[in-house]
């Protein structure tokens, strides 16, 4: 269950702890106008964290370690700019420059201090959704939130007086000389830092990157010069006029960072600001697209899709996910002609050819889907397929009547896609078709496990328990299927009328089988059920 709630409400040590006795698993969000962060929890403990577009300080971290040398660290940068796909990390890695636990060390206190960041956020919004896990991440750390919360309340209190100096990042400071001179304690290497970096021209944020120190240790050492007298403010940067690559830049991976935690209102948001600043960008409808479909937006899907499509060199995926968009429509030949395109486009790639096969079973032609399906397989190589591919290869052996091959596909789907819910539901219709009840009600069981959201695994059960004569349990897993989506279908209700008429609950029954013939109004049992029982009440003294 997702967790939503302000900052002004409950603060982030109360959140955290919250999640920490509850050994919760999933993504913790927290958003302040255009700031974000985020905190990975695995059974209550920290795995990860970061800031969206904040500077990644691990190059600085091992700097100011002492575990490579500024020279060390700009080389593995160039050499990362030729192989982009390669962490910083793995690189220094690579080259014996540091070892693999003084960086996860390094990671860790990375993680810390975002935490620790986070933790100075009074404003905003948090947003818990369970198990999401971080992608990939090459170290992955576990924290107990109770270990930071006491160094995390120490730093909340001196930031509020750091706040009284320094109220926002683009504030310039400068270096009075005559204080310095008179000056007469020592200082300490960050203040020292700080104070070689001041000219009238750096703003706070600059001095920030430029020095390497968190936001936190330089925000201190500037606030003891400034209440030394040493550095002065004169002004604040000029916000530039012009739109600049990085102002797109953030919008985009703060829309990015909003879709991948569930945040699909603010990603639109961020992704519709990036096509208002460089209206020919080709990536943000894309992305636009992707949190349109998840939120079930079809039509503004498709729009977002066609523009995307319209782009020269526009990749494939574009097309694949134009084409799903329309087939969700019921624009079944447009959706058709766009995955032509698509395979025309991708070659053999296996994700298009599952979709045309998809695409035929939703036109009812199941052996040409069978047969698409089939061919697709070996397209994934040694790579396990999907689970749309076993999904949809598993419905049309089912619907061809070739229930130990449907069962087998579907056997081998669970297997290697465990939390996929609809595959054990599926697994399980088919396992009841044959028989095999034990077994059907064990995969039930699973697809509830992994996700209870589901109306349709409810109303399996449901059905399941009512073909076995144990009627109070189907009575109950209708009640929660229908409650989750009261349009359902009608045979939910009509079964829950027959159980309860069983049970002389005839008022409620009535209600059950109106329930049905309004979603289905031909429904001549529900009908006549009522009518039924109509007639016995009033035959009834």
């Amino acid at each position: 269950m997702a967790i939503r709630g302000s900052l002004r409400e409950a603060s982030l040590p109360d959140v955290l702890q919250l999640l920490a006795m509850g050994k919760k698993t999933g993504c913790l969000s927290v958003t302040h106008r255009s700031n974000f962060g985020y905190i990975y929890f695995e059974r209550g403990r920290i795995a990860y964290a970061s800031i969206v577009n904040r500077r990644d300080r691990l190059g600085d971290l091992l700097v100011n370690a002492g575990l490579v040398t500024r020279e060390q660290l700009e080389m593995a940068i160039e050499a990362q700019r030729t192989e982009p796909n390669r962490r910083l990390g793995d690189l220094l890695i690579s080259r014996g420059i540091v070892t693999r636990e003084a960086l996860h060390e390094q990671v860790r206190v990375q993680i810390e201090e975002a935490v620790f960041s986070l933790f100075t956020w009074s404003q905003g919004t948090f947003n818990f959704e369970p198990d999401i896990r971080p992608e990939d991440q090459a170290f992955i750390v576990s924290i107990s939130p109770e270990s930071l919360l006491l160094e995390g309340a120490r730093r909340v209190d001196e930031w509020g007086v750091i706040e009284e100096t320094i109220p926002s990042f683009d504030i310039v400071f400068e270096v009075d000389a005559e204080r310095v001179r008179q000056h007469g304690a020592a200082l300490t290497p960050a203040q020292d830092l700080i104070l070689g970096l001041l000219d009238g021209r750096r703003d706070v944020r600059a001095l920030i990157d430029e020095s390497g120190l968190s936001e936190f240790d330089a925000g201190k050492a500037l606030c003891a010069l400034a209440a030394a007298g040493i550095a002065r403010r004169v002004g604040r940067t000029r916000t530039e006029p012009e739109v600049s690559d990085a102002r797109v830049e953030e919008h985009r991976n703060l829309g990015v960072a909003f879709y991948k935690t569930g945040m699909f209102d603010e990603a639109l948001r961020e992704f519709r600001r990036v096509m208002e600043l460089r209206p020919a960008d080709a990536a943000a409808p894309f992305y636009l697209g992707l949190v349109l479909i998840r939120q079930g937006q079809w039509a503004g899907a498709v729009e977002a899709y066609t523009a995307a499509a319209a782009s020269p060199g526009a990749h494939a995926v574009v097309l694949h996910n134009l084409a799903f968009a329309l087939e969700r429509l019921g624009r079944l030949d447009d959706a058709a002609a766009v995955l032509d395109q698509a395979a025309a486009r991708a070659g053999d790639d296996p994700r298009v050819r599952t979709s045309l096969g998809a695409l035929a079973l939703r036109r009812g032609e199941v052996r040409d889907a069978d047969a698409l399906l089939t061919a697709a397989r070996p397209l994934w190589g040694t790579r396990a397929p999907a689970p749309a591919w076993f999904h949809f290869a598993g419905l049309a052996a089912a619907l061809l009547g070739d229930l130990d091959r449907a069962a087998a596909i579907l056997t081998e789907g669970t297997a290697r896609h465990p939390r996929a819910a609809a595959l054990h539901n599926n697994l399980a219709v088919v396992q009841e078709r044959v028989g095999s009840f034990g077994d059907a009600a064990a995969s039930l069981e699973r697809a509830l496990q992994e996700d209870a959201t589901v109306p349709q695994v409810h109303k399996n059960t449901g059905d399941l328990a009512y073909r076995t004569a144990r009627y109070d349990e189907a009575l109950d897993a209708y009640a929660r299927a229908t409650r989750i989506n009261p349009t359902l279908g009608p045979d939910a209700f009509l079964r829950m009328g027959n159980i309860r008429y069983r049970r002389g609950e005839a008022t409620e029954a009535i209600t059950c089988w109106q329930s049905a013939l309004a979603l289905d109004p031909t429904n001549g049992i529900a009908r006549s059920n009522i009518e039924a029982a109509e007639r016995a009440a009033r035959a009834r003294p």
